[in-house]
């Protein structure tokens, strides 16, 4: 593909993967940025390309894996809010979570774990060798998996809150 096919293509496929970006949820003011970064990238991984057909589409998915990462990049750079009373705020889901997660099984643990991450059934069907069906049944099992130990763990400090009240 010459550099002039590649602009014209550049011309008439940028709107389509600004629009694809948006719809997947992107800042409108982050898209462009992302589109522009995908394009270029495509560009300088040209060679890749197995069919000139679907060029538009391979850029989109260059495009969705850069949105990705910008997102998994600012999860990790939240800053504190602050209360009214000038106090920093707790994040309590995420303590709530960090707990959650301890009373699962490992195997679950790293499935529900790789979830909140945002990793698809997809990619991960893909790592691992298995269908997606598979995948999604997996995550389902470790959602009830952790639901019965938390509910388990709850009777039990149910029951100790009890005792204690009875035995005083």
């Amino acid at each position: 593909m010459t550099r002039e096919e590649y602009g014209d293509i550049y011309q008439t496929g940028r709107e389509r993967t600004l629009r694809f970006l948006l719809s997947r949820g992107a800042a409108p003011g982050l898209a462009p940025d992302i589109a522009q970064s995908a394009w270029l990238r495509g560009w300088e991984r040209l060679s890749q390309l197995r069919d000139p057909q679907m060029i538009v589409t391979w850029i989109n998915s260059i495009a969705l894996n850069q949105y990705r990462r910008v997102i998994r990049a600012e999860r990790l750079h939240q800053q504190l809010q602050q209360s009214a009373h000038g106090n920093t705020c707790l994040d309590l889901a995420a303590i709530d979570v960090a707990r959650i997660l301890r009373v699962c099984r490992p195997p679950d643990r790293v499935l529900l774990e790789a979830q909140m991450k945002g990793v698809t059934a997809r990619e991960m069907a893909r790592e691992q060798g298995l269908t997606e069906t598979a995948v999604r049944i997996r995550f389902l099992r470790a959602r009830r998996s952790a639901r019965k130990a938390l509910e388990a763990r709850s009777r039990k400090l149910s029951m100790e809150v009890a005792a204690k009240q009875i035995a005083a």
